[in-house]
């Protein structure tokens, strides 16, 4: 496990000693023989772990854990004495200090409490991205200065203090549900539920139980009742993405829902009611689609009130740069890496593509290429080659085969560890399974 540590003594020699020890264990180290050197660094530095003596020259440690976990709550502290002074470690919990050690006693402990801090520093980290991408759920979470995703976000900021349903369009990978989360967050259901469900994803009668609910025995595997999307949104919003996929059978209770706000789960007779907001999505032409008879007009017209158009990220490239850079933020924090420095030619390389993907793509790329790279520079050897004149099927930046050797890199990260490479590319591990025995990396 890789980690970034401090190590704060004023007595050099075991200073130095520590360092060697936890280089050995492929910990990045840092190493300060005052409270005000080891302040310059943390400014300086990204670390997951200080370890620190109680008695520093121009600072008590105690005191000292407190100030930095401060300034930074998200890294481990462990103090180390010479005394075996309790109080001292007591306070220092209380400070904020992740565990304490006794010099010369302890020695032993110290690799296993700097895992176990490391662990904790990691979990920290993605627990700040987390609020982080909280945070960035309105309309400060779309970035772009283009023209066209500018005109998108202004009719969006209006419609949201509205209700009106809202249908969303464009390709795959454009960011719908970042839009239809910022409507809800700018309107008056924002303390309310957002849900969100893609229609592509479910069989019909899965489908129907996930949005209208079940009564226990509606069918076989109903054990007991179950809520539906519909009810769950009442007086929140409602994401239904891809919903020109849903089966024909279902639009018409869908349409039901929407012109009376009621609904009746599978198995039960009583009609119940909800208050929602409606947001769809499709990248298909549901005008097409009513000809060809797979969607309802009437579903449409009661859809279709205020339409937005997501532009496709190869008619928006001025923003390429600067969404590039939003993922490489999110990306590094949720690897835990810091001090990134990206070339120019990775931004020449990334407007090469067409990304047929859209942000979709960009974002398993930009995730990728942070695995890939190599004393923390991102550069254009990081990024798969492509090729304008070869095929989708064999173009090494089509989506399959980012997948492929996403995967495949997250694996070599891990080790091996199948079921951290199943966390961090967020996924069950069954997916993973599946995927390894699918690409034949097994």
């Amino acid at each position: 496990m890789s980690g970034n540590i401090l190590i704060i003594d004023d007595e050099i020699k075991l200073l130095k000693l520590l360092g060697m020890i936890l280089s050995q264990e492929n910990f990045t180290v840092k190493e300060a023989s005052t409270a005000r050197s080891a302040m310059i660094m943390l400014e300086q530095y990204e670390f997951d772990v200080v370890l620190s003596d109680v008695r520093l020259p121009d600072a008590f440690g105690v005191d000292l854990v407190k100030t930095i976990k401060t300034k930074y709550p998200y890294l481990e502290i462990i103090l180390m004495t010479a005394f075996g002074n309790i109080t001292d470690a007591v306070q220092a919990m209380r400070n904020g200090a992740y565990d304490y050690l006794v010099k010369g006693d302890d020695n032993e402990k110290i690799i296993p409490l700097v895992y176990k801090a490391l662990d904790k520093a990691k979990d920290n980290a993605a627990k700040k991205a987390q609020k982080h991408n909280t945070i960035q759920k309105g309309f400060e979470a779309i970035v772009g200065a283009s023209p066209l995703i500018l005109q998108a976000k202004k009719l969006a900021e209006k419609v949201a203090v509205t209700d009106a349903t809202v249908l969303l369009t464009g390709e795959t990978g454009t960011g719908k549900e970042v839009f239809a989360n910022a409507i809800h967050q700018g309107s008056e259901r924002k303390k309310n539920n957002f849900v969100a469900i893609n229609c592509s994803a479910f069989s019909k009668e899965i489908l129907e139980s996930e949005l209208f609910g079940h009564k226990a025995g509606a069918f076989t595997g109903a054990v007991k009742d179950k809520k539906g999307l519909v009810e769950e949104a009442n007086n929140g919003t409602l994401f239904l993405d891809e919903i020109g996929e849903m089966p024909i059978e279902l639009q018409a209770k869908l349409l039901r829902v929407l012109e009376t706000g009621e609904f009746i789960k599978m198995g039960e007779t009583k009609v119940s009611k909800s208050d929602f907001r409606l947001i769809a999505a499709t990248n298909r032409d549901l005008e097409e689609e009513i000809k060809q008879g797979n969607f309802r007009e009437d579903l449409y017209f009661r859809l279709n009130v205020f339409e937005i158009r997501l532009p496709a990220l190869r008619e928006r490239k001025q923003d390429l740069k600067a969404l590039a850079k939003n993922f490489i933020d999110v990306f590094s924090q949720k690897l835990n890496i810091s001090d990134i420095q990206v070339t120019p030619e990775y931004f020449k390389a990334l407007e090469k593509n067409d990304w047929k993907g859209n942000i979709r793509e960009l974002r398993n790329t930009i995730e990728r290429s942070l695995i890939l790279m190599n004393n923390n520079i991102l550069d254009e050897e990081n990024l798969p080659q492509y090729s304008g004149k070869i095929s989708d099927e064999k173009d090494s930046f089509s989506m399959r085969s980012l997948e492929k050797e996403h995967i495949q890199k997250v694996i070599q990260y891990t080790k091996g560890n199948k079921a951290e490479a199943a966390r961090l590319l967020e996924i069950g591990i069954a997916t993973l399974y599946r995927k390894l025995e699918e690409y034949h990396l097994r």
